[in-house]
This record gives structure tokens, sequence and C-alpha cells, in this order.
């Protein structure tokens, strides 16, 4: 992987300290990885939460929503290009490594999608499909918040993330949903799709 790019003293100092303090419990849950079982699962769950499982149920909300699904559906279209952006651009302006580049404690249990840590993409999007579906679908609850849970976990044992990667990638997916929420009312979007 090319690790060219270079973060500011400053940031590489309070990522090598964060790095360190959560090394521990990255090598705890990592640890759970040698496991086949336990590896082959959070590799299907972190597969799946790439967008497939999303998508997907997305595609089926007309099932639950009829014709006002189309709404639902641009609104989870801005809000994941929302995030996807947004991580992006802080992965390659913070720079930091993922805990298997840095660590030989930490195994790397799957391939990365991309070359650093900070925050989880994953997570980031998680969490706001999550939120946007448990309000356009509220009986949809008791299956994406395990679900976005899973995807958190599944990137810490997978040796992609550490911890507070995961957690400022749900804070801020949280951040957008909620945002988008107040923003864009329900109405916005019917007509248009």
């Amino acid at each position: 992987m090319d690790m060219s790019k270079t973060l500011p003293a400053r940031s590489a100092l309070l990522f090598s300290k964060a790095d360190r303090f959560e090394l521990n419990l990255c090598q705890r849950l990592n640890g759970t990885g040698r496991y086949t079982s336990v590896r082959l699962f959070f590799k299907a769950v972190s597969r799946l939460g790439d967008g497939v499982f999303w998508y997907t149920l997305a595609l089926c909300l007309p099932l639950f929503m009829g014709t006002a699904a189309a709404e639902a559906i641009g609104h989870m279209a801005v809000t994941g290009l929302t995030c996807v952006l947004i991580y992006s651009q802080l992965k390659n302006r913070l720079v930091r490594q993922r805990p298997f580049i840095s660590w030989d404690a930490i195994s790397a249990h799957t391939a990365p999608l991309d070359l650093y840590s900070f925050p989880s993409g994953h997570t980031m999007n998680a969490v706001n499909f999550a939120v946007l579906f448990c309000v356009f679908v509220p009986a949809l609850f008791w299956l994406v918040v395990p679900f976005a849970i899973l995807v958190a976990l599944s990137r810490v044992i997978l040796g992609m993330h550490y911890p507070t990667d995961v957690l400022v990638g749900a804070a801020l997916g949280l951040l957008i949903s909620q945002t988008s929420l107040i923003l864009w009312p329900a109405g916005m979007f019917n007509g248009v799709l």
C-alpha cells in the first residue's frame, strides 16, 4: 500500500497516542478472528455492510411503503452519498494507518477497501442508514440496529479499524442522518423520484 501521505505533526502525535491507548482492546477483538467461524461471520457482515444489505433493503421498501418508498429511497441516497464524500475526504486528509499496518499484533482478516482507517465509512453508513430505516419503517428497528452494531464490531475484529474510528464513524453517521431529517422535511422528494 502507498503510505506516502504524511500527517501534520499534531495529528500524528494524537493518533499515535490513541493507537497505543486502543491497542489492547483492538488486539482482544481482533484476536477473536483467529476462530474460523467468527472470522467468516464478520467477513460476511462487513461485506454486506459495504452496501449490499442497505441497497437490497431499500429496494424492498415499496413492499412496506408503496409509492411513498420513493421519498425514503431519495432521502437515503442523498445521505449515503454525503457519508461517502465526508469519510473519503477525512480519510485522505487525516491518513491514520489501519491497525494491521501499524501493529504486528493485529491481523488483517479481510482486504481493506482503501488505505486509511479514520473514520470508519462502513460504520458511518450503517448508522446513517439504520436511523433512516427506523424513521421511515419503524418495524425494521429489530433488523437494522443489530446489523449496524455488527458492522461496527466487524471493522475492529477484522483488523481494519481502531475502536475510535468506529465511534467517530457512528457519531458522524448519526449526525448526518439527524441533520438530514431536520433539513429535508417529509415530502421533499415527492414528485422528484
